[in-house]
């Protein structure tokens, strides 16, 4: 039956071609292009390639930090699917998954709400060679840690479930970083979901020293934790990135079909109960991506 409907296909002209695999995904039409001379012509056809770019694709390239040179909307989608484009002035970071043509951003360290970061006594901005942004966020010590960031739907792929997740570094003098998990949070609209992140494995031996300096106070708030630990949703660990950086999830949400309107999705991590002081994170953003279509 399949082939059947490829060989009727085959027969329309290449303007129909181009129309129906408009409606397939970008993988199925570079499979499709394989069939014949007409799916080849049509599948390269700007009809089809316009359809996987965002309709706003325009004010997106154009301003971009960098000059994106493209001669066909093909060209432009495979381009932006092997490099992120900085967009917003360098503040974040855009791209395109190959198979599905979905939106993945990544937001910068500047374009997160972290608490003190203007002040040198707690944080320093600094410049990372393997960080495609011009500046990273390195923590010197502090004892309330907040690190938020918001985007709106409408800048992402409709019927799609997202992961946000924070990529940073942890330095060879870090400390205070394994005691407690973080607190994360993903609220849109009205609805929330919480858990919890850890953004070191916990050193047991480490942890044993510094209990002894923190003893009382760190086992009232295990006890909290433990007392709240069945309302909350599970912890994320930490893991190695392809780019040399880690990452850990602060949570998933999904954006319906319409894109929720002017709705915005607020992210944020914190460890604001322990009051132990923690220093050594390097944070380079928040990076939203998918984790799958929803059908």
């Amino acid at each position: 039956m399949e082939l059947i409907a490829l060989t009727e296909m085959n027969a329309l002209p290449e303007s129909c071609v181009s129309a129906i695999l408009s409606f397939v995904s970008p993988a199925e039409v570079c499979l499709l292009s394989l069939v014949s001379s007409t799916f080849l012509s049509a599948a390269n056809s700007d009809v089809v390639w316009a359809r996987f770019l965002p309709s706003d694709h325009v004010d997106i390239v154009s301003p971009a930090a960098s000059p994106v040179e493209f001669s066909s909307e093909k060209e432009l989608f495979l381009w932006l699917c092997q490099r992120p484009l900085l967009v917003d002035g360098g503040r974040k970071s855009f791209k395109l998954e190959r198979s599905s043509g979905i939106i993945s951003y990544v937001l910068s360290a500047r374009e997160l709400s972290i608490n003190r970061s203007d002040d040198l006594a707690h944080w320093i901005w600094k410049t990372l060679p393997e960080s495609r942004f011009k500046e990273v966020a390195e923590l010197r010590t502090i004892d309330r840690l907040q690190i938020e960031g918001s985007i709106k739907t409408k800048a992402l792929s409709p019927n799609t479930l997202y992961g946000a997740h924070l990529i940073f570094k942890v330095s060879d003098r870090a400390f205070g970083l394994d005691l407690m998990p973080l607190e994360t949070s993903i609220e849109m609209g009205g609805w929330v979901r919480q858990g919890t992140a850890r953004l070191q494995h916990p050193d047991q031996k480490k942890r044993h020293l510094e209990g002894l300096m923190y003893a009382n106070r760190l086992e009232m708030v295990r006890k909290h934790w433990e007392a709240e630990g069945d309302h909350r949703g599970g912890g994320g660990v930490p893991s190695e990135r392809g780019d040399g950086w880690m990452e850990v999830e602060v949570g998933e949400f999904l954006v319906g079909s319409g894109g929720e309107g002017d709705g915005e999705v607020r992210m944020s991590l914190r460890e604001v109960k322990g009051y132990q002081l923690k220093g050594g994170l390097v944070v380079e953003g928040i990076e939203v991506r998918p984790k799958s279509l929803v059908q």
